[in-house]
């Protein structure tokens, strides 16, 4: 079998077989096949694409190319949740703590951010001395132990992903939906989970420009995971707008804290308290009212804010910094963007909000950088809301780039529009697409 014939097949647009995507993905990882190649084969798939047989397979394939988790050990049914990423994007942060509360186990592996959208990694490295990098053993105890962890990806997990994303971001083939699936479910596969809720965003501020592009992803993604034996749901969600009011590290964990104390955003809270409804629903919990009234009582009762304190102190945080969060260390710049007319906020591009929090040091650029987690934006007016000229549109948090807060307030400005007339209120949850055991 040569590199060569199987990019001239897909090139050419034929169809290949488990067997051929196997000896590419192996190929590539153990370095026998160069980067040109590789890089030949999936613009191949970008322009040829790939039918759900061949997307299972090289799915299949990243999940295999290196270590698999069996959470066998884990005592009772084990839910994950996953979101293609987007603007303010803290959801996690309440959700896994909510969903603990209500009896399942969550064992969840997350990402760092990179480029306009936060990571959860991140977000929870804000709190001092919080570790991801726990080990197997300690997290499969944990988890047993209180219901609930939260870390970061292994090397040794889907190394094939690693490999091929980073070719993927510098030939431009990031958005193709055969190797968009097959890298989050690639990852997702790896870990031994019953049940896994997606949270696909659509719209400006997410990868998915269009709700058509955010329902093909969901569907195949649901149906992949089916193929492997997995309970599935995807909520496809609005990312024309940045989720909350916060877009920074410590920013959205002191928003995910005031949430799980029963306040922050409306639209944060309603879409965590979805999501975790979801959750609970697809391991069995109950109806979907009954669910819901059951993530509900855990926020109100307070144990899911308990819940997060204890993850926070089991992996070496400070769980104080959970119960009073003004012991985050606070940005040494702070500025004030002030709406220049009078009018409704019609539109935001949340793509550039989230480019605004990046230029101020909240996030990285490549993968060495570090990052600045006092810095941010906290929006005091969202789409929709009434705007005076003169009164706050937005608050700029900083210590490592002072320098960068007058570029970053011409991002706003440009990424908002202003008009006479409100905006038609779209909804936050789009649809929910079940898998046929969901």
């Amino acid at each position: 079998m040569r590199m060569y014939d199987i990019i001239k097949k897909k090139r050419d647009g034929g169809k290949l077989s488990e067997e051929e995507i196997r000896f590419f993905i192996e190929g590539y990882t153990d370095g026998s096949i160069p980067d040109y190649q590789a890089a030949a084969m999936c613009m191949a798939i970008y322009f040829r694409g790939m039918d759900t047989d061949e997307i299972s397979a090289l799915t299949l394939a990243v999940r295999d190319s290196g270590e698999t988790l069996d959470f066998s050990e884990i005592d009772g049914i084990r839910v994950d949740k996953h979101s293609t990423g987007g603007v303010g994007d803290k959801t996690s942060l309440v959700i896994g703590p909510v969903a603990a509360a209500c009896g399942v186990k969550v064992a969840k592996i997350s990402g760092r951010g990179l480029g306009h959208t936060g990571g959860t990694v991140d977000k929870l490295e804000s709190i001092k001395g919080l570790r991801t990098d726990i080990s197997k053993e300690d997290f499969i105890a944990q988890v047993n132990r209180i219901g609930l962890a939260i870390i970061g990806q292994s090397a040794d997990m889907a190394p094939a992903d690693k490999k091929l994303y980073a070719l993927r971001d510098v030939t431009a083939t990031v958005d193709s939906l055969p190797l968009i699936v097959s890298s989050i479910m690639g990852k997702k596969l790896a870990a031994g989970d019953d049940c896994i809720v997606l949270d696909v965003k659509c719209g400006s501020g997410s990868f998915n420009k269009t709700l058509a592009d955010g329902e093909r992803l969901a569907r195949e993604m649901v149906s992949i995971g089916e193929r492997a034996g997995k309970k599935m749901l995807a909520v496809l969600s609005d990312m024309d707008k940045p989720l909350g009011r916060a877009i920074g590290n410590s920013l959205e964990v002191i928003e995910a804290v005031e949430t799980l104390r029963g306040g922050g955003p409306d639209d944060f809270r309603e879409l965590c308290l979805d999501l975790s409804a979801y959750m609970i629903e697809l391991a069995g919990k109950g109806s979907r009212e009954e669910c819901l009234a059951q993530v509900r009582e855990a926020v109100s009762s307070g144990r899911a804010l308990k819940l997060l304190a204890e993850m926070v102190e089991a992996q070496g945080g400070d769980p104080t910094w959970i119960y009073d969060t003004d012991s985050f260390p606070k940005a040494t710049t702070v500025s004030e963007l002030l709406s220049p007319a009078d009018g409704y906020i019609r539109k935001v591009d949340a793509e550039s909000y989230g480019l605004a929090s990046l230029a101020l040091g909240a996030g990285r650029n490549t993968k060495e950088e570090g990052i600045d987690y006092s810095a941010g934006l906290i929006l005091n007016k969202k789409t929709g809301d009434p705007v005076k000229k003169g009164e706050l549109l937005a608050t700029l948090y900083t210590t490592e780039k002072p320098e960068a807060v007058e570029r970053a307030k011409e991002i706003i400005l440009g990424a908002t529009e202003i008009g006479p007339e409100p905006p038609e209120d779209m909804p936050l949850i789009i649809e929910i697409i079940r898998g046929e055991n969901g």
